[in-house]
């Protein structure tokens, strides 16, 4: 470059792990970008106060530090770029790079040098940690001896990793020689009063710029005064207090939920200087910005914004575009209640093969979300030829909510019009599961394949009727001349011709993995094993359905051609023994 040094792979680190990203240094300052997009670094030459050199594992780490306090430590230059670097930041910035060396020894005592906003732990003369006073959230003492220091969450690096530094103790004893107390001020105090002068705690932090009393907030939960600081902005509640550097803010979301969100937002954007992202051109059936959902069984609100999604309140959590494999709607629940045909579920797959699913989203919302999503040029799974999604939009503009189940509109219309909707057929009931819905729904199948002709599904009131009638005729014996026994055994014999009904690929996963989950819960009741089916199934990806789907097709195949055969009066073929049976 002309103007400047380019690097790639550069890690930024902090005290929640480091973030790899591009770092150039140019005649005007230094600017910091994370790869994918996100966080965005940039100092200003006028801002640079030091900057710094030092030798870590496999790389070396270019320290930069600025007028308010804040130190960036970027790491993964060679040792080839130290001195080219160092002759451009001389002559172009008018700094000259200091070395620092790092202690490896493992010694946790020595000395601390608080320069401006940054304490720096030295072993002998070398350094072994350095942080940022304007990092610390409270601190107070611990006994007579000890200084406990608590910082606020570092949001600024390191978002995927699990460990970040939260707190950290020092132990002052009274005979140091850097400390001097008294009886009545000991060494431990005047270690603290030192911290608190540069760590804007308490009531050094000055004046607020504004204050917003009583905020009801979302997370963390509770009623909160805020102030806005210069700096900072810090909530403060009965019980917590929470304190937010504005250089750790990525960006603003001003989602409408309230009045005074507005000048709340803009008051934060003009000290922050962080950017606002609002809704965009999505609307709800009630011409609001976002649905009612639940996420890990919690409720709240989806916003569909213009590059993402955002849910709140708990958790919070982002999903931009650019990281989302496909989405996928699906029919809420596992049941075929008439509660779970007026909701739907949207499942969001990540790039990274991270999942979110938001349910209980109202069916009058799936055309919104739908046309939303396919103009963002979203993958849309299962889209098929299009007559996929005209099934399901017909199945969700019903307006008789039990008439049809858009699932299964869906998984029809896939297996071009196949009806293969026997899902309870093969789950055959055990000596203690007598008179379970199975077996009353295998009859009725039979009587409508011996008719020839399909037959009305009876209410979900009648079902019941049914299998209670069912399970007590089990229990007795009928005898002769017995009217009401007759009247229950009016159903005509299921014809031995008839080809048993195709099954689905879920039916032919929970045949496969039945006996595995009894050995592995024994004494699980029938209704469990099924829910546990249904579950696993849910959450198997595309690639491991496969296999049963593809069983699913060859059987819904074998049953369109038997069927074929047995209408016509010709032999029929026997599922499980695969050879041809019929009656002359």
């Amino acid at each position: 470059m002309s103007d400047g040094h380019l690097f790639n792979n550069i890690l930024l680190g902090g005290r929640g792990g480091s973030n790899p990203g591009q770092l150039r240094v140019h005649s005007g300052g230094v600017a910091w970008r994370k790869a994918g997009g996100g966080k965005v670094v940039e100092v200003d030459k006028a801002d640079i106060t030091g900057v710094s050199w030092m030798k870590v594992p496999r790389a070396y780490q270019f320290g930069v530090r600025v007028k308010d306090g804040l130190s960036y430590k970027f790491t993964g230059f060679r040792e080839q770029d130290v001195s080219n670097l160092t002759s451009f930041i001389e002559k172009n910035i008018g700094v000259k790079p200091e070395e620092k060396q790092l202690s490896v020894s493992g010694r946790n005592w020595g000395d601390v040098e608080i320069n401006g906003n940054m304490l720096t732990f030295l072993v002998g003369s070398k350094q072994a940690f350095e942080i940022s006073l304007a990092d610390v959230a409270q601190s107070h003492l611990q006994g007579k001896n000890d200084v406990y220091l608590e910082f606020h969450v570092d949001d600024t690096t390191g978002a995927n990793e699990k460990d970040s530094l939260m707190d950290l103790c020092f132990h002052i004893p009274n005979s140091n020689t850097q400390f001097v107390g008294d009886e009545n001020h000991p060494a431990a105090q005047v270690f603290l009063d030192k911290i608190l002068a540069r760590a804007d705690v308490g009531s050094s932090s000055g004046d607020a710029v504004v204050t917003f009393d009583g905020i009801a907030v979302l997370t963390p939960r509770g009623r909160y005064s805020i102030e806005l600081h210069l700096s900072f902005m810090r909530l403060q509640g009965q019980a917590n207090d929470f304190k937010i550097q504005y250089s750790s803010v990525v960006r603003l979301f001003r989602l409408p939920k309230g009045l005074i969100h507005e000048e709340f937002t803009r008051i934060l954007n003009a000290l922050s200087g962080a950017k606002v992202t609002k809704p965009g051109s999505f609307r709800s059936c009630q011409d609001g910005y976002a649905v009612k959902s639940s996420l890990k069984a919690e409720d709240g609100l989806l916003y569909p914004l213009e590059k993402g999604f955002f849910f709140l309140p708990k958790p919070p959590t982002l999903i931009l575009h650019d990281e989302i494999e496909y989405v996928e709607f699906e029919r809420h629940g596992a049941g075929g209640s008439s509660v779970s045909s007026h909701y739907f579920d949207l499942l969001i797959k990540l790039k990274n093969d991270n999942e979110h699913l938001f349910g209980n989203i109202q069916r009058n919302e799936y055309h919104n979300l739908f046309d939303f999503i396919s103009g963002k040029g979203l993958k849309i799974l299962n889209l098929g030829d299009g007559r996929v999604t005209n099934g399901v939009a017909a199945v969700l503009h019903n307006d008789d909510d039990d008439a049809v189940d858009p699932h299964l509109e869906r998984i029809k219309n896939a297996a071009g019009g196949v009806e293969t909707d026997d899902e309870d057929e093969d789950f055959i009931a055990e000596k203690d599961d007598s008179g379970s819905p199975t077996d009353a729904s295998e009859e009725e199948e039979s009587d409508a394949i011996e008719s020839g002709a399909e037959k009305e599904k009876p209410s979900k009131k009648d079902s019941k009727k049914e299998v209670v009638s069912k399970a007590s005729s089990l229990k007795r014996k009928s005898k002769d001349g017995d009217d009401d026994s007759k009247k229950r055994k009016q159903k005509k014999k299921k014809d031995p011709r008839a080809p048993k009904r195709a099954m689905s690929g879920f039916m032919f996963f929970s045949n496969a993995e039945r006996e595995n989950l009894k050995k592995a819960n024994p004494g699980m009741s029938f209704t469990d094993i099924g829910r546990a089916f249904g579950e696993r199934w849910k959450k198997m990806s595309a690639e491991e359905k496969e296999p049963y789907e593809a069983m699913a097709r060859a059987d819904a195949k074998r049953y369109k051609e038997a069927m074929a055969g047995y209408k016509s009066g010709g032999p029929a073929i026997n599922v499980d023994s695969g050879n041809e049976s019929g009656s002359d």
